[in-house]
């Protein structure tokens, strides 16, 4: 899992913590937790890391989601998945539409399948990744790794 931002630090991370500490509750393994800048070159080249793992079987991101300029992850995220799931960004800001009301429109969060890996991308807020951790990825986490490794 990774937080993008040009101003957080592992210590200051608390959505990363808080998606960090939600899987771990679930009885996920969390196998990295890194902070990067937004930049689309070093998020791109830490993926294909990621892709090479055989101890991976989702990747979790927040942050960069946004409509700024500097909010680079969805563009590198929509251009390696093979497989879409519509249905969670979707969801994702029809819930956030309950919370916070017409500001969802800006969240981009997008899921899919990339090279055999889960991968989500979650806006930057802590409870951004509260709501998407409990009310999406969490229930379906382990039906999703089922179905994408048959």
């Amino acid at each position: 899992m990774v937080t993008l931002s040009d101003t957080r630090t592992i210590e200051t991370d608390t959505s990363g913590k808080k998606m960090a500490e939600l899987l771990l509750i679930a009885g996920h393994v969390v196998v990295e937790h890194r902070v990067m800048k937004d930049d689309p070159i070093e998020l791109e080249s830490w993926l294909n890391q990621l892709f090479e793992r055989s101890d991976v079987d989702a990747i979790l991101t927040t942050g960069g989601t946004g409509i700024s300029r500097r909010d680079q992850t969805i563009g590198v995220i929509e251009r390696i998945v093979d497989q879409p799931l519509p249905g969670f960004g979707e969801l994702f800001r029809v819930l956030s539409y309950e919370q916070i009301g017409s500001g969802a429109m800006l969240s981009r969060a997008v899921g899919g399948i990339a090279k055999g890996k889960l991968i989500f991308a979650m806006p930057g807020s802590t409870a951004a990744v509260e709501l998407a951790m409990t009310k999406l990825i969490l229930p379906e986490l382990g039906h999703l790794v089922f179905e994408m490794r048959k």
